[in-house]
């Protein structure tokens, strides 16, 4: 017989598993993604490019968001969560793969082609997974749950940069002095030393992903259910512009915070660099933007809803970054390092507050648009880097952050929404807590 204690047991168990099995997807999210700070100053020594052109890593990674993310929503409902997932996976793997011929040619625009198909599989996988973190649970604890989702990535995001720059940049501190000193055949040859010792560490991680796609299916993982979404009739006109109007300023706002995310953990590399610091000390920089986040999203994870409100959490993390980008412009050397370092702590709450205010209000077929919509909005992790690296290359790489400016100013409008909106909701209803 099955007493009630048994049966709450049970259904919290089958709740940390889902919380686990999906942490794990998101440590993979963490470890793709966070491997390109390692990879653009490889690239850009490999492939001998300029800064601008590195930097075209993130565009290639980040443009399938957008060109996939209304497909994988069609996609999705037709396959189910788990048969999604499993598609996604493979096809991560087979742009891991493409890196093989890339590396055995050295051809930078195939390189970029192995990312962009490695960012549809994400993006197909991202598309089903972030919608139920956020549905799992509260949605006043919405936050907190997608902090500890971002501990997961946040982890991969510290491990990949460390693990990929001692294997595709070992002895780095005396590489770019060498490529000085040989001849022009000689060089070569050791570009395309450089050049293969991607091989390997992508050919195993396609192994992983393969692995994993196919074991996903014994996981008993259940699909999202969605009701039908109903046609809103006269009465419900003004609520249902109003939904629209908060999603349409959250699709800008996931923009306007990916963007900075990004920008802040791969662009820190070749700050390093412009510092004077060693490649050896450059090449894991972007893990010190990761543990900042990691920090961030930990203090989510004590602190939402116990301590402090979801939405106020994201209005001072925004009024934060904003002052930090200040010190990043003014301070010299290593205090401007640190700082931009720092701006990852700030970020780290943005993803997660912005999802449960922009979906608000949504559901059935509005939620899975709704959802696709805004993983398009990853498109700012696409174009705000290389818009800093035309920046850079006009006046210099400390003041090109500059352009941070304006996209904090809106998330602060933005956060700003939220916190209004609640004390709304405060007074309409005492028992809403802070």
């Amino acid at each position: 017989m099955t007493t009630p204690t048994t049966a709450l047991q049970e259904q919290s168990n089958r709740y940390g598993k889902k919380i686990v099995l999906i942490g794990a997807f998101f440590f993979i999210f963490g470890f793709v993604t966070w491997i390109n700070g390692t990879l653009i100053p490889y690239l850009r020594i490999a492939c001998e490019l300029e800064e601008w052109q590195a930097y075209l890593v993130t565009s290639a990674f980040y443009i399938s968001y957008t060109i996939m993310a209304i497909p994988s929503s069609s996609i999705l409902q037709k396959t189910g969560m788990v048969k999604g997932m499993s598609a996604g996976l493979a096809i991560m793997a087979l742009g891991c793969i493409v890196f093989i011929p890339a590396a055995y040619m050295r051809f930078y625009p195939l390189f970029l082609l192995g990312l962009f198909i490695t960012g549809i599989g994400l993006t197909l996988l991202q598309t089903a997974v972030n919608p139920y973190i956020t549905l799992l649970g509260p949605a006043e604890s919405a936050a907190r749950r997608m902090s500890i989702m971002g501990i997961c990535n946040k982890t991969a995001g510290i491990l990949a940069p460390l693990i990929m720059g001692s294997i595709i940049l070992k002895n780095s501190d005396t590489l770019l002095s060498e490529l000085e000193r040989l001849p022009y055949e000689q060089k070569v040859v050791r570009l395309n030393e450089l050049s293969h010792a991607v091989i390997v560490p992508y050919c195993l991680i396609a192994a992983l992903l393969l692995l994993i796609a196919y074991s996903i299916r014994f996981a008993h993982l259940p699909d999202i259910q969605t009701e039908p979404s109903a046609t809103p009739d006269s009465g419900k006109q003004s609520s249902s512009r109003k939904v629209t109007k908060q999603f349409e300023l959250g699709f800008l706002a996931i923009f306007c915070a990916v963007g900075t995310e990004v920008l802040a953990g791969d662009s820190i590399g070749n700050y390093g660099l412009y510092h004077g610091m060693k490649l050896s000390v450059a090449k894991n920089l972007t893990s010190w933007t990761m543990a900042c986040m990691m920090c961030g999203y930990l203090f989510g994870v004590v602190a939402i809803p116990r301590i402090i409100s979801q939405q106020r959490a994201f209005w001072f993390s925004n009024v934060l970054a904003f002052i930090t980008t200040i010190f990043i412009v003014i301070l010299p050397g290593i205090a401007s390092i640190i700082a931009l370092a720092l701006l990852g702590f700030f970020n780290a709450l943005l993803w997660p507050a912005i999802w449960p205010q922009a979906l608000k209000g949504l559901k059935g077929n509005l939620l899975n648009r709704g959802s696709a919509i805004l993983i398009m909005g990853i498109l700012g992790g696409a174009l705000l880097p290389p818009i800093y690296g035309g920046l850079a290359k006009y006046i210099n790489n400390q003041y090109a952050y500059l352009v941070l400016i304006p996209v904090y100013l809106y998330l602060l409008y933005y956060s700003w929404l939220g916190v209004k909106e609640e004390r709304i909701a405060a007074t309409v209803n005492p028992a809403v807590q802070n």
